[in-house]
């Protein structure tokens, strides 16, 4: 080999090692999950089946006193389907109420009166179907209402609509959380002279002051939903345990 040929030669090599030391290694599937466990997840679990095993999974407990059912676990007694434009269909089963897929909104409302401050409303909601909010909880705050959203906007927007003609993708009680599906999840919202609090399982999500602030629903059919309503959109949702109770704060916890 002449001179130039091997100069050339060792210098293609050096050229050649220099950009495999510049180029990232293509992570691979088993370095971010085993390939036996990423093939095992469902990627698009069977609504029919969820609604199944639903059931069988537990209830947490109800934590303090005084709660009363709102849902009998076999009718509709007390409540209706809220008249949504293209809703979709309501039914009673094994316990629980399962609300359908509508081409917006679908939901119920209670009919009966109710309290409007110094109270708790409590359920357990599950998404069955579908990628937008499983639970919007609207409820009477005083002399307005109000909804939590879970799971809105794509799957995971949490909030309050509305706050100052804010609803609850744009305003001080924005959050994201991820929902799975199958999966209950025990809601409660707390609603005092004070404040508006709401959690999910232990999770504290909200603990807004409502001095000064101004509380209303979002502008729409969600204004079908009072005085009590659950709702979903384009979601099949199951929901159970609704349950309500009134509180006996101390006059502090009130201001």
């Amino acid at each position: 080999m002449s001179r130039g040929c091997k100069a050339l030669f060792i210098l293609s090599g050096a050229l050649l090692l220099l950009a495999g030391c510049a180029t990232k290694p293509t992570a691979s599937v088993s370095q971010a999950e085993p390939v036996s466990k990423v093939a095992a997840l469902p990627l698009h679990p069977d609504p029919k089946e969820i609604l199944e095993k639903a059931p069988a999974k537990p209830s947490a407990p109800f934590e303090g006193e005084g709660w009363k059912s709102l849902f009998d676990g076999k009718t509709l007694a007390g409540w209706q389907e809220t008249l949504f434009g293209g809703h979709g269909e309501v039914e009673c089963q094994s316990g629980m109420v399962v609300i359908n897929t509508g081409d917006q909104l679908s939901g119920i409302n209670w009919t009966n009166e109710l309290p409007r401050v110094d109270y708790e409303v409590a359920l357990d909601a599950m998404r069955v179907e579908g990628s937008d909010f499983f639970c919007g909880l609207t409820f009477p705050v005083k002399d307005a209402y109000c909804s939590l959203i879970l799971g809105g906007w794509g799957g995971a927007v949490v909030g309050l609509s509305s706050i100052n003609g804010e609803d609850a993708s744009e305003n001080e009680t924005t959050q994201y959380m991820r929902f799975e599906k199958g999966r209950w999840y025990r809601v409660r919202v707390r609603v005092t002279q004070a404040k508006i609090e709401a959690w999910v399982d232990a999770q504290n999500i909200i603990d807004l002051p409502t001095k000064e602030r101004k509380i209303s629903l979002r502008y729409g059919d969600i204004e079908r939903s009072i005085p009590l309503g659950i709702a979903t959109f384009q979601t099949t949702s199951a929901v159970r345990q609704i349950k309500m109770r009134r509180l006996e704060l101390p006059e502090a916890t009130k201001r």
